[in-house]
């Protein structure tokens, strides 16, 4: 879980997940796009593609070869493991 923490603890890598969220299964060129034209990023494809790493080291994305590309889709089960080992109690006062 300390992976996933750390995945999210950048601004990059939300953006990148939250791109992913909207559109799956996105090319590294796709993604590069996106975060230059839609967020401002002059990122370059190696910062880029690192930033992929360590979102797929952390299990919140998952990689598909399909020939010479590779598409990249995110995966939500690790954000659920998070509210599953503090779920809230509805109603709980304060």
């Amino acid at each position: 879980m300390a992976d996933v923490f750390r995945a999210l603890d950048d601004e990059t890598r939300r953006l990148i997940l939250d791109e992913l969220a909207a559109s799956d299964g996105q090319t590294l060129f796709e993604i590069c796009a996106v975060m230059t034209t839609r967020h401002a990023r002059g990122l370059t494809r190696q910062a880029i593609s690192q930033h992929l790493a360590v979102l797929e080291s952390a299990g919140l994305v998952a990689t598909e070869r399909r020939g010479r590309s590779k598409f990249h889709y995110f995966t939500p089960e690790p954000l659920a493991q998070i509210t599953h080992r503090w779920p809230t109690t509805e109603g709980h006062e304060r």
